[in-house]
């Protein structure tokens, strides 16, 4: 191992590539040689810590986080009045910064197996929890309606990004 490099830092490594190369080929066409030659190291390395399903479990979750980090730095620098949009904002940011990890959730919404059905319905079950609150403790009214709406113009933004169809967004 390069000294200095944890194995911590190998580990980041090794799903930052993952989510690259499943984004590029999709999940069951990707290999971990593919991920492994992306992170610069060897297969075996790869296995050390993941399976190829627990390392597209580790890759959605990393995914997930971010959306969480980056809406909490919202609500706790933003006045109510602006949440939403600062909501939005932070999304689309995410999406143009981290286009991959955002493809490799909408192709994981279509995979069955239980374990990637669990992390993905977690993942959605606590943005929608965490927006919610949000627009509860921000004292927007209809805040449940509010959440299911921003939560369906987030899917199509998604649908717009992953088809390269900005038009299909609301412009404000």
């Amino acid at each position: 191992m390069v000294k200095g490099i944890t194995s911590s830092d190998r580990r980041n490594d090794i799903i930052n590539s993952a989510v690259e190369v499943f984004a590029e080929f999709g999940y069951y066409r990707a290999t971990t040689a593919q991920v492994a030659e992306r992170a610069a190291i060897s297969q075996p390395y790869v296995y050390r810590f993941f399976t190829k399903e627990s390392l597209l479990e580790a890759a959605l979750e990393l995914s997930w986080q971010r959306i969480l980090q980056a809406f909490e730095h919202v609500k706790e620098t933003t006045s109510p009045e602006f949440l939403e949009f600062g909501f939005i904002r932070a999304y689309e940011e995410i999406t143009q910064s981290h286009r991959n990890e955002i493809l490799l959730q909408m192709q994981a919404q279509t995979i069955q197996e239980a374990p990637i059905r669990a992390v993905m319905k977690q993942g959605m079950n606590d943005v929608k929890q965490f927006v919610m609150q949000a627009f509860e403790q921000a004292g927007l009214q209809e805040a449940e309606e509010r959440t299911t709406i921003f939560l369906a113009r987030g899917m199509l933004c998604n649908v717009s990004l992953a088809l390269d169809m900005p038009d299909l967004m609301i412009k404000k």
